[in-house]
């Protein structure tokens, strides 16, 4: 047997009911019978206008290389837009979004994480200002069709063989990375080709690279070119840390400035120690408001946020500098790190930032992460920024 939603075929999973067998894996998502035959959603045509964009900065040669290269390549593979953070990824899809647009084929934008949903369909909004985009995420579920659908992986579920093109954004994030339902549930989507946007790509996604059924394009420089923050790596006691995380939100009190730490608890008791010293905000998974403290944060010039991972990715703050606190913590992995450090730069008044990884022990991920970085800015000094 195999479930026409998740595509899962472990006998494990089945279970016969009154009605016949169904799935358990995906019953999450509503009960399906496998004897059932899913029929494709029926989503309204495309306007005609809806293809054409205006973006707010021209494409930088490197940007308009790649992009030029997935509107010529995408009718003949799935595509892999492997890139620095920072690149300008949802930029560098909008060539192609219009592409699939103008030949009234309908495009979704799938994000793991549900508070860049809403950012991003604002941001595509402005530049396909003619085409319908809608956010499709917890409390954004009235609408769910128009032109261009930005929604998360899980609301997937709902479109059944609908889209000619699936841009799914950060695959190796939380909650998608991993999990097989969700992976199950985007291929039953797509009907079409698949762009993987990401600046840390998982072992599967490399591995189809290598057996040639995804093509890899590359971009190692930012926009405004300049290298990417490269962290500085202190290993001491907690309470020496302590010292230096101090020193080091005095020499950067005229930044905003993140600090990452790996849990929940430890969140809440750094934020109050710092709050002895100036204003701090905090923000974790568990925070029903988590989208009101960020924008209070991003509109704070020279604020201090502590946060776990959900800050991780997909949120900009012009002029950040950034910190991860108990950065050697096995809560972290070496894609973690990248895009934490990665939130620091991106600005084009401010492009350099600062980036500090505070561990208790010697961690071997932190040196990975910073020298994934180096590497990258190798290719940025060599002349060789997209490949």
């Amino acid at each position: 047997m195999k479930c026409p939603r998740c595509q899962n075929t472990d006998p494990s999973y089945f279970y016969k009911g009154s009605k016949g067998w169904y799935c358990r894996r995906c019953i999450s998502f509503q009960r399906i019978m496998v004897e059932e035959s899913m029929q494709p959603v029926s989503l309204k045509p495309v306007k005609e206008d809806a293809s054409e964009y205006t973006l707010q900065y021209p494409l930088t040669k490197e940007q308009k290389a790649l992009s030029d290269t997935m509107i010529e390549r995408i009718e003949d593979s799935d595509i892999l837009c492997h890139c620095v953070c920072g690149a300008g990824k949802t930029e560098l899809v909008v060539g192609v979004i219009g592409k699939y647009l103008k030949e009234g084929k309908k495009v979704c934008f799938a994000i793991a994480r549900r508070q860049v949903v809403l950012e991003v369909a604002h941001r595509l909004q402005s530049y396909f200002m003619h085409a319908s985009v809608i956010p499709v995420c917890g409390g954004h579920t009235d609408v769910t069709d128009g032109d261009l659908i930005v929604c998360t992986t899980h609301q997937l579920y709902r479109y059944y063989q609908a889209f000619d093109l699936l841009i799914l954004d950060e695959p190796d994030a939380f909650p998608f990375y991993g999990n097989p339902v969700l992976h199950g549930i985007a291929e039953t989507a797509c009907r079409g080709k698949t762009v993987y946007l990401t600046a840390t790509p998982d072992d599967t996604l490399k591995q189809k690279v290598q057996d040639g059924s995804l093509l890899s394009l590359r971009l190692h420089v930012r926009p405004h070119g300049k290298p990417i923050p490269v962290p500085v790596i202190h290993t001491a006691p907690v309470w020496i840390l302590c010292m230096y995380l101090v020193l080091w939100l005095q020499v950067h009190a005229d930044h905003p400035r993140i600090i990452f730490v790996p849990s929940i608890s430890m969140c809440h008791r750094l934020a109050r120690l710092i709050s002895i010293f100036e204003k701090c905000f905090h923000v974790t998974s568990k925070d029903e408001n988590r989208d009101e403290i960020i924008e209070v944060f991003r509109n704070s010039r020279n604020g201090v946020i502590v946060a776990t991972t959900v800050l991780e990715r997909g949120v900009t703050i012009p002029n950040v500098d950034v910190c991860v606190f108990a950065a050697d913590s096995s809560s972290f992995n070496e894609a973690a790190l990248i895009q934490m450090a990665g939130r620091a730069g991106r600005n084009f008044h401010n492009p350099y930032g600062d980036v500090l990884f505070l561990c208790r022990e010697k961690s071997s991920l932190c040196h990975q992460c910073r020298k994934q970085i180096v590497d990258d800015n190798a290719y940025l000094y060599s002349g060789g920024a997209l490949r």
